[in-house]
């Protein structure tokens, strides 16, 4: 399209359309430059930080019987006298050993040689190496790791080092710019930057660490680096990356430091990392299942099952209580509650506020520690879907036998034995599942089962306690039509 200034309609003005273009480029020149100067300068941050961040080096020795597994007989006629000879030369293979090697990056936090690193980079590491950015090399002794968090602390001979300054995560704000310095590829005291994406994300089996989400362009080698803030305040340690190709694709996670730093502290003096426990197990709430509790929104954690002899089960607790509060925090997702709990020190009090048959009530726990196995399987012992039982609400019912009950670890429930279309399957219920509850009621047979829904409201969501392999999970139940 060709840009012009008219003198008169239907005119052009000779040489109009070079000075607009004149003017047009002068304004964006002008724009990118008041751009360009919003942006931040990172040149001072990791000239003065740099210097604290190290390269780590780790060496492990694998005892090595890889080539006799890897390294067949030849293909060789069965009365062959080179078998024998092949079979008994690797038979006497004497077991070999091989160093493995891999990088990740950390950072000092005290001048007497502290580091923070992730936990992964010196897993089972037999030897660890931290370079220095002055290429001084040290070293490094365990001082302690917590597969847990991610994070582990490692200590050098050395004084007078540069170290970094702590942080505040809660202060981080999503949009914010950050920076990570790191060894990607060994590529050392590589500088990325980005901006914050997310605060308290959880990953899956990362229950107890709320991770900041950035942009950052984090790669192998980045792990255990530190991620800073503006200030140059490390707000992460550089932890996780979301990828499909094993290389940075937009998701990097960062362990926020101030957990680290307590962490850090606990290795430091006890050798070891004690959490909170609540004794739970959870799920999120959805809006079908916020609506069968009598909840506006769908927000907080609901407690599926209590586990034996734990904090919850000698506290009014119970199945079916939506904690929307911990301490007075509020609790939008499932995910809040575990980081919350995991911080509180053990033997201390909290109070919890929880909607229990639409109503909010507070219960008080004293908290316990976490035990280092905190789940506990069991057989279900299910046997494969039958054409026998009684159909409710599209569901195939049977009533459980003693053997069942005591394979189940149950005293009660009903068998799910085939789910067809109907309210149940729409429920999400499954064959296999033990309807345990239906609207808070103990389900004892499928008599009682055919009574309870008949009495259940049309059109509106109750909740209802299944048994799903080793776990108890409510789901929604929608009555649309009278029982089948």
């Amino acid at each position: 399209m060709k840009a012009t200034v008219s003198t008169r309609p239907g005119r052009t003005a000779p040489g109009a359309g070079l000075v607009l273009a004149a003017l047009f480029i002068t304004s964006l020149l002008s724009s990118a430059g008041v751009n360009a100067s919003q942006l931040p300068d990172f040149t001072g941050l990791v000239s003065d930080n740099a210097p604290a961040v190290v390269n780590i080096s780790t060496t492990q020795k694998v005892s090595g019987d890889d080539l006799p597994k890897n390294f067949d007989i030849p293909d060789l006629p069965k009365d062959s006298p080179f078998r024998d000879f092949f079979k008994r030369f690797l038979d006497e293979l004497p077991e070999q050993q091989r160093n493995t090697q891999s990088l990740g990056s950390g950072f000092v936090i005290s001048k007497d040689g502290y580091i923070l690193t992730s936990a992964h980079v010196i897993k089972d590491a037999n030897e660890i190496v931290v370079r220095m950015n002055d290429r001084r090399e040290f070293e490094a002794k365990v001082i302690g790791q917590d597969e847990r968090s991610d994070v582990a602390l490692l200590k050098v001979p050395a004084s007078d080092l540069k170290a970094v300054t702590i942080g505040d995560p809660a202060k981080l704000d999503v949009g914010e710019w950050v920076l990570a310095i790191g060894s990607p590829f060994g590529f050392d005291s590589t500088a990325t930057a980005g901006i914050v994406s997310a605060k308290g994300r959880n990953l899956p089996n990362e229950n107890y660490v709320p991770f900041i989400q950035t942009d950052v362009a984090i790669n192998p080698g980045n792990s255990g680096g530190p991620l800073f803030n503006l200030q140059g305040q490390v707000v992460g340690i550089n932890a996780q990356i979301y990828s499909r190709t094993g290389g940075f694709m937009g998701l990097s996670f960062a362990v926020p430091i101030d957990i680290a730093m307590k962490v850090a502290e606990q290795l430091q003096t006890k050798g070891r990392v004690t959490r909170g426990w609540l004794g739970v197990l959870i799920q999120g709430v959805t809006r079908d299942l916020a609506e069968s509790f009598g909840m506006a929104k769908p927000i907080g954690a609901l407690i599926s099952e209590i586990v034996p002899d734990s904090p919850a089960a000698k506290s009014d607790l119970e199945p079916g209580d939506v904690i929307v509060k911990y301490d007075g925090k509020p609790l939008n997702e499932m995910s809040d509650l575990p980081p919350m709990v995991g911080a509180t020190p053990v033997g201390e009090k909290a109070e919890l506020e929880i909607i229990r048959d639409g109503k909010k009530k507070t219960v008080t726990v004293e908290i316990g520690e976490l035990p280092v196995e905190s789940a506990q399987e069991a057989d279900t012992g299910q046997a494969a879907p039958e054409e026998s039982g009684e159909l409710v609400l599209g569901m195939r019912l049977e009533n459980l036998g003693d053997d069942e009950k005591k394979n189940l670890e149950l005293d009660h429930g009903v068998k799910v034995s085939e789910v067809n279309d109907g309210p149940g399957q729409q429920a999400g219920i499954q064959a296999g599942d033990i309807l345990l509850q239906i609207q808070g009621r103990r389900v004892e047979d499928v008599d009682q089962v055919r009574e309870l829904v008949g009495k259940l409201p049309a059109d509106k969501s109750v909740p209802v306690l299944v048994k799903r392999d080793s776990r108890s999970l409510f789901l929604a139940l929608k009555n649309g039509t009278a029982a089948d």
